[in-house]
């Protein structure tokens, strides 16, 4: 994505554009028209004279893996195209359908044919999919006359994307997997660093921080099964003509769709008009948006735990990362932050990927330019976010004096429940209890005292516990449950994602 540097400012007043600013010459006169580069020239031409251009999109140069960028590249789109170009060739040969020979030099030719020359062609024709069949025509010689025969666009251009849906899958699932793993590591080197549960933002009673990698790692597993059951109702192909009746290609329509996705290694449609039906590819974004949002939940929780006050995590920090502008001290959580805030655009490509599906009879083109933005966008940032939380993992540092600082910060408070179920154990009313506890808990946050003390100085309370007793339940490594026991079973039953 490329635009124009601006050109000098127009004067609030007269709207002429100032001449004192160093483009001024440059600008002086505006041409009628811009003439677009085909391929990937950084400069535009205006009236004979290179222009420099710029990146428009974040992804196209602060955002996103080269091999996610590679999937969704224009080249690569185009490479897809052709390919299912080829298939459909081949597919046609093998049931008679046009001659093996031509088939054969269309699957030789086709490669060479070139995504510049296709430009050239939809710039006189003013339609993308014709411009690559004459594209690859013209490379195919007398066999360019079997090119796109009984196909519609989307036959082509459906099959294409389900090529790149493919490839994008792949690398999010490899991503996935690595995060699982390095969630897992995180779980068992923590299964006993006990920490303070909150509710509402609000200290209540322990656990321990390897069960909360251990949620998360769960969490990551959901997602990878449900990309690998979701694959392959999404990683779909076409040839189903028009409106899908197949009239193009005869009695043997259905069994040339077979052998040109088996070529492809893809599934066919079972049914569908002139394209595939968009429920689909919205369920690849709902994926995308669920990851994306399990990364926003970690990220949030990472930057809680960060907060000056609170110092139990934080991101790796650069011996030379500059924090602030101008303030010197500050070590922010930013790429947990970019990981909150990309999560934000990956989620909103879910409205329209569910409105694509509602289109007019057979077919509209409303669909059509949606695409072009969601899937390399919501692709390329859900990439990105998952390598950059992987990197937040590898790298997370602990402050363990602050976890234990904030855990005791209550004095006890936090451990009401314990002395709670015990006196319930010991004949009190379940009830009766519960008050007692809430408004010993009351007293002793408003004297500042220690539960244990004004507990020990309750006769309903010492008639069932005795101070070392009270001691002992207000331990909080003494109540974290199974904890540890969930996340040992949890490793072991995640641990074959990781090998």
């Amino acid at each position: 994505m490329r635009t124009i540097l601006p050109g000098p400012p127009e004067d609030a007043f007269t709207g002429r554009r100032a001449e004192s600013t160093a483009s001024a010459a440059l600008f002086a006169k505006e041409p009628d028209s811009v003439s677009l580069p085909t391929g990937h020239d950084p400069f535009l031409t205006r009236q004979g004279k290179q222009v420099p251009t710029m990146a428009i999109h974040p992804i196209d140069y602060r955002y996103g893996t080269p091999e996610m960028r590679a999937v969704w590249s224009e080249e690569n789109r185009f490479r897809a195209i052709v390919t299912a170009e080829v298939a459909l060739a081949r597919a046609e040969a093998v049931h008679g359908m046009i001659p093996r020979e031509d088939a054969e030099t269309i699957a030789a030719c086709a490669p060479e044919a070139r995504l510049e020359r296709a430009k050239e062609i939809e710039a006189e024709i003013n339609h993308d999919m014709m411009a690559v069949v004459k594209a690859v025509a013209e490379v195919s010689r007398d066999a360019g006359r079997w090119i796109h025969y009984g196909a519609t666009s989307n036959d082509i251009l459906d099959t294409a994307t389900a090529l790149q849906v493919r490839e994008s899958l792949a690398l999010i699932e490899e991503k996935l997997g690595k995060l699982l793993c390095v969630l897992l590591t995180r779980s068992a080197e923590t299964r006993t660093l006990v920490c303070a549960g909150r509710t509402h933002g609000q200290i209540g009673v322990p656990t321990t921080y390897g069960l909360r990698f251990a949620i998360w790692a769960s969490e990551v597993s959901r997602h990878i099964e449900r990309l690998r059951q979701m694959r392959p109702r999404v990683v779909v192909g076409q040839l189903t003509g028009a409106v899908g009746t197949q009239a193009a290609l005869g009695e043997a329509g259905v069994e040339i769709q077979e052998t040109m996705m088996e070529f492809l290694g893809i599934r066919p449609v079972d049914v569908s008009n002139q394209i595939i039906s968009r429920d689909r590819y919205a369920e690849y974004f709902m994926l995308l948006a669920n990851v994306a949002t399990t990364l926003d939940k970690i990220g949030l929780e990472l930057r809680l735990m960060q907060r000056s006050e609170i110092g139990e995590l934080a991101e790796a920090f650069g011996k030379k990362q500059v924090g602030s502008s101008t303030m010197p001290h500050k070590r922010n959580p930013i790429k947990s932050e970019q990981v909150c805030g990309l999560a934000r655009i990956v989620r909103s490509a879910v409205e329209p990927a569910l409105q694509n599906n509602v289109l007019w009879d057979e077919r509209d083109l409303t669909n059509s330019s949606p695409e072009r933005v969601l899937f390399p966008e919501a692709s390329v940032l859900t990439d990105h976010i998952l390598k950059v939380m992987i990197g937040v993992m590898d790298g997370l540092e602990f402050n363990k004096k602050n976890i234990r600082k904030n855990l005791m910060m209550l004095r006890g408070v936090n451990l009401a429940e314990s002395v709670m179920i015990e006196l319930t154990k010991r004949g009190m009313s379940r009830q009766e209890a519960h008050e007692v506890m809430r408004t010993a808990s009351m007293q002793a946050l408003a004297l500042d005292r220690d539960l244990a003390q004004v507990l020990s100085e309750r006769p309903e309370v010492t008639v069932f516990v005795t101070r070392d007793e009270l001691d002992g339940l207000l331990d909080p490594d003494a109540y974290i449950g199974t904890a540890v026991r969930q996340v040992d079973r949890l490793i072991e039953k995640l641990r074959p994602f990781c090998r």
